[in-house]
């Protein structure tokens, strides 16, 4: 018998081990070589131009001294009213372009999400000003608002109300430049909330009609929890335009009149190419990047939250 075992061993062919452990790393290297190209992208355009900005807002050096490091070029930023002024300016430009940008998009999007002609005809002129650039916006608004012979001049003439300096009076130039950004993106916004509205199922609307719901509690109860990760994706997007977004300001009032249109990013400029202090704009970069992401975590964890509790 175990002479009958040792020829059948030698008759049968040997089978192969699965080489799993090589196969396991010849696929890891494959998606780390397919990955390569972004990842040096990445590195490149990003996370390098961060460290330099970092390591430039710690170097207190001016043109031709000695680098000495430090947090000189934030104490100096901080003492600067300038940046107050920014700041503040800003924060304010962030919530009353954030808020009503996101209000009217949710708004248009519930109202024009049908796909009947007319429908589609009014999202159309609502994403309209999306396909014109914000330089160029500028410059339409500013003869728009030009005092007494603007556009909206001439036309509240008609209602007898005086010439009025928009863009030259501290008190109303950023209500200006709020309201131009506010039309420009309300549109953008839109597409967003038109496709989470698509995703949430019909079942759960007929189901809360069916249940008794009115038309406002089934928005607050079935269709707002369901469009949470809508809302984590537009809100970071909506931040970061309120912090990038200057280019009609640089058109139209160049931070003034008396910094009321200066917002972080033009101060930046200022900084960097007007008063040649590289330090102080490097600094600044980094505290309002820092304050952009501390704000979009926010954002994205109380969505989250909000879906959980959805689902």
């Amino acid at each position: 018998m175990p002479d009958a075992l040792v020829d059948l061993a030698t008759v049968l062919p040997t089978v192969p081990q699965p080489q799993r452990h090589v196969g396991a790393r010849s696929q890891a290297g494959t998606a780390w070589l397919l990955l390569l190209p972004s990842v040096l992208l990445l590195i490149a355009f990003t996370y390098w131009p961060i460290a330099q900005v970092t390591w430039r807002s710690l170097d207190q050096a001016r043109l031709g001294q000695a680098s000495t490091f430090g947090l000189g070029n934030y104490a100096r930023m901080f003492a600067d009213p300038h940046f107050a002024q920014a700041a503040w300016n800003n924060l304010l430009y962030a919530v009353f372009t954030v808020v009503p940008s996101i209000v009217l998009a949710l708004l248009f999007a519930l109202a024009l999400r049908e796909n009947t002609r007319l429908d589609a005809i009014l999202r159309t002129l609502v994403v309209l000003p999306l396909l014109i650039p914000l330089v160029a916006a500028g410059a339409l608004f500013t003869f728009i608002l030009l005092p007494g012979e603007g556009l909206l001049d001439f036309y509240l003439a008609k209602l007898g109300v005086g010439a009025t300096n928009w863009l030259g009076n501290p008190s109303l130039a950023l209500g200006a430049v709020i309201a131009i950004t506010v039309w420009k993106n309300t549109g953008y916004y839109m597409l967003f909330f038109l496709a989470g509205l698509a995703a949430v199922p019909t079942e759960l609307l007929d189901a809360a009609r069916v249940d008794g719901a009115g038309a406002w509690n089934r928005l607050r109860h079935v269709t707002l929890p369901l469009l949470g990760p809508t809302f984590g994706f537009v809100i970071p997007i909506a931040l970061l335009n309120a912090l990038t977004q200057v280019d009609h300001v640089v058109t139209m009032t160049r931070g003034g009149p008396s910094d009321s249109t200066n917002l972080l990013l033009y101060y930046i400029y200022q900084q960097a190419e007007q008063n040649f202090d590289p330090g102080v704009a490097s600094a600044a970069t980094v505290v309002s990047v820092a304050s952009l992401l501390a704000l979009a975590l926010l954002a994205l964890r109380t969505s989250d939250r909000n879906a959980h509790h959805a689902s």
